[in-house]
């Protein structure tokens, strides 16, 4: 047995990858949730196949999960992992590309036969061809140890095989110092009514340890130390599953009850999943039969009196705009829920962009004006999420939440709010009639407003003296159809100038610029934040000045953004599209401003971006098309 010696650093990059059957997400998320227990910052980036079961062995069926976790702030997931775990060859080929050089790659090696090899398109195993001389190889027949643990439970051998990843997850629990308990305490949790499996999982994990501990390989284990933070208490969150406690706390200081309608779609489920787990919170939640038909019956709960809310990501929302363009014309709360996925059509539904934001500002028929909301991160799906509530249900309108894939399954501390401190969302309800019918008997009527906000009176349907009629068709002040081009001219004009007012609800958009002197500023929006936010501090550890800031809301606009895009010379923004905010801003501001554009399915790369901001401080802008690789980029390839 070895006596390895521990090394402390400062943070590191794991990736565990293998066939979408090997449990990498399980693995990935079990190390997340004990580097969360030990206090280090950390970022999450799930990757995995979009079909249900994809060719075993082969590079479409890859399955992976990365874990950048460190003693500092941790703003992105990572680029280059410091150490992959690959359980076949076709693992190893998806990413070796992105290990960085002299970094550490363990493999299962009675995965790499020569059917497997094929399956992956390797001629020769890289195991023994040197095209791995670069890199720290250890080649472990992580399969066997699995089947040698297994074997005393009767496990048959496909079965017994599959525990091979709890062998991946001992290794490393054991290379970078884990506790073992929390694991432990899981699989006993997890396989309670299982005990052979149970037994086999447990057996497995231990084998993982044991192998590090009795290899030869590893001379140094790890450690990383805690990250400073705030006093509070925190937990591992995911964007989607903070959103979710987002809207629960929303409707809650808001005093509704919550309904939420929604159809299962890629990447937006798992808010579904959980909000149908806190009925004892006053939560309702319908699986629809399809997209119109959730978003009908969120609508129809704000008409009863409740949170309307539907969750999806960009062909579902397509298929919900008459539904919110109904919500523009009723005056409703409704809160819209987008996840974005890689487009168009089906597209890459499992890989992150930031694909909608032109369908979520302009997507409707007709003047159909909506608020707009982007979280920046997963722990911030929680806020935006509160926010999203509070403009709904105060200028009763939809309010789209822009989140996307990266966002919604990546994981990181969520320091627990205090709830106390969080303020009431006032509900005013209509608690008589509000005007008068033609002989002067009191009447309620529902597009009454006011005079300053527009916001229209709310009045719960079957309220005594209160009836009045809402629906699709343009409506005067009593709720009564009309084709009167004067009052559908008001009306227009009236729902537009609401949204727009609701700026004065907004803060000023923050611009953290240390020197107040910087020539260039990066602007950006959802979840560009984390990877310009590690560019900049980047770049100003260089010696270069540049300023940035950061757009949660994108409709209405801060009221001082165009002040705020006067002060610089030059405006970057980068963007997991074509360019969308780039081209609205350029529209709203007549401020030129410069796109850096990446439609890749994975988050924007630091090292890539601060290139490009360096060319543009130092004067060299070469001569590309927008979202073409840059100086650096071609350097790293």
């Amino acid at each position: 047995m070895t006596d390895a010696m521990v090394r402390l650093v400062d943070h590191v990059v794991i990736r565990f990858a293998g066939d979408s059957g090997d449990g990498m997400q399980l693995v990935g998320s079990r190390f997340t949730a004990e580097t969360a227990r030990l206090g280090n910052d950390l970022a999450t980036l799930p990757s995995y196949p979009a079909e249900i079961r994809a060719p075993a062995g082969t590079l479409s069926g890859v399955s992976s999960f990365q874990i950048h976790f460190a003693d500092q702030a941790v703003r992105t997931p990572g680029e280059s992992p410091d150490v992959l775990v690959a359980l076949n060859p076709a693992a190893l080929k998806a990413n070796l590309a992105d290990v960085r050089l002299g970094g550490l790659i363990i493999v299962d090696a009675a995965e790499f036969t020569p059917r497997n090899l094929a399956k992956a398109g390797y001629a020769d195993s890289p195991l023994s061809d040197g095209s791995l001389q670069d890199y720290q190889v250890e080649a472990f027949d992580l399969t066997r140890l699995a089947l040698e643990a297994a074997q005393p439970y009767g496990l048959g051998r496909k079965q017994a095989a599959r525990v091979k990843n709890m062998v991946a997850l001992g290794l490393l629990t054991w290379l970078y110092s884990r506790s073992t308990e929390p694991t432990e305490d899981y699989l006993n949790d997890r396989f309670a009514d299982q005990p052979d499996l149970r037994q086999a999982n447990l057996a497995a994990f231990q084998a993982g340890i044991a192998c590090g501990e009795s290899s030869e390989a590893f001379a140094v284990r790890y450690e990383v130390a805690p990250a400073p933070m705030p006093p509070g208490q925190y937990r591992q969150i995911s964007g989607n599953r903070a959103l979710a406690m987002g809207l629960v706390t929303g409707a809650h200081l808001a005093g509704l009850p919550l309904f939420c309608g929604s159809y299962p779609i890629t990447p937006a489920s798992d808010i579904l999943h959980e909000l149908s787990g806190c009925k004892e919170h006053g939560v309702i939640t319908f699986q629809a039969e399809d997209e119109i038909a959730g978003v009908g019956a969120a609508l129809g709960a704000s008409f009863a009196g409740h949170l309307g809310v539907t969750t999806t990501s960009g062909p579902g929302l397509a298929l919900k705009m008459e539904t919110i363009g109904l919500a523009v014309m009723m005056e409703l709360p409704l809160v819209v829920v987008d996840v974005q996925r890689a487009g168009p059509s089906t597209g890459m539904p499992t890989k992150t962009e930031q694909s909608d934001l032109r369908q979520a500002l302009w997507g409707r028929p007709g003047e159909s004006p909506a608020v707009v909301l982007a979280a920046q991160s997963p722990s911030d799906c929680f806020d935006t999420a509160v926010e999203a509530c509070r403009l709904a249900i105060t200028y009763r309108t939809p309010v789209i939440l822009l989140t996307d894939g990266y966002l919604g399954n990546g994981a990181e501390p969520w320091r627990l709010p205090d709830l106390t401190e969080l303020p009431e969302i006032p509900t005013a309800w209509s608690q008589r009639p509000n005007g008068a019918a033609p002989d002067g008997s009191p009447r309620h009527l529902p597009y009454r407003r006011d005079p300053v906000t527009l916001i229209r009176d709310w009045a719960i349907p079957g309220t005594p003296g209160l009836e009045h009629r809402l629906g699709g068709l343009e409506k005067a002040v009593d709720g009564s159809i009309s084709y009167d081009p004067a009052n559908h001219d008001q009306m227009v004009r009236l729902r537009e100038a609401k949204v727009a007012g609701v700026v004065r609800d907004l803060p000023d958009l923050a611009v953290d610029d240390p020197s107040g002197q910087a020539e260039l500023l990066v602007l950006g929006w959802g979840s560009t934040h984390g990877p310009i936010a590690a560019a900049v501090a980047r770049l100003r550890a260089l010696g270069f000045d540049l300023a940035r800031a950061h757009l949660r809301h994108l409709n209405p606009l801060p009221a001082n953004l165009a002040q705020v895009l006067d002060g610089y010379g030059q405006i970057v923004v980068p963007e997991l599209n074509l360019g969308q905010l780039a081209e609205m801003v350029r529209a709203r501001t007549l401020t030129p401003v410069t796109s850096y554009s990446r439609v890749r399915g994975q988050p924007i790369g630091v090292r890539q971006l601060v290139g490009f901001l360096r060319d543009r401080l130092e004067g060299s802008e070469p001569d590309r098309a927008e979202g073409t690789p840059d100086r650096a980029e071609e350097e790293l390839s």
